[in-house]
């Protein structure tokens, strides 16, 4: 079975990501992943391909992680791409932002985009693509969006990094940084 991956797939980006995949890709299913399950039903109705939806709050990482890799141990698909479209930002100082705003930011936008993808990467073949949301604030220090902006800092070093490890089995890595 040939499916896409997509998390943060209820809204925005995410959810984009979805419709275009669905549009330009021969896939069996495309499995949806984000905490609204109700959003994630909506696709069912505007995708040809069978969509799963899968009701995670990727903030509980740990937990919403394993419940990923049990499904795929389950199905062992062929998955092609993986989007990682999951994440959020809060606009704040260092002292504006609280300690559960701050662990959620980067439990989110860091830990489980790397722990989705590794997950993800056991069931990718030659051809495969990873696809992760960056941002244009990766490239610089922002004030009053620095906790945002280092999480996605992360992500962009993380993608360049994996494209290469990668490389030698044929999966890229691309990391998009749209701006505002």
């Amino acid at each position: 079975m040939k499916i896409a991956i997509v998390t943060g797939a209820s809204s925005g980006m995410g959810r984009q990501f979805v419709l275009q995949i669905d549009k330009g890709n021969d896939l069996d299913e495309i499995w949806v992943v984000a905490r609204r399950r109700e959003r994630l039903l909506e696709l069912t109705e505007l995708c040809r391909a069978k969509i799963r939806p899968i009701a995670l709050d990727l903030a509980d990482t740990v937990a919403s992680v394993n419940s990923l890799r049990e499904t795929l141990a389950g199905e062992k698909p062929d998955v092609k791409i993986l989007v990682n479209a999951s994440g959020f930002g809060k606009y704040g100082t260092y002292k504006d932002l609280t300690d559960k705003e701050i662990c959620e930011m980067i439990d989110v936008n860091d830990k489980a985009m790397v722990l989705v993808t590794y997950a993800a990467l056991e069931y990718m073949q030659r051809g495969a693509r990873i696809i992760t949301l960056g941002s244009g604030s990766s490239f610089q220090p922002l004030p009053e969006f620095n906790m945002y902006a280092s999480t996605k800092a992360f992500v962009l070093h993380f993608c360049r990094a994996l494209n290469v490890e990668l490389k030698g089995r044929g999966i890229s890595v691309t990391c998009v940084c749209p701006g505002y």
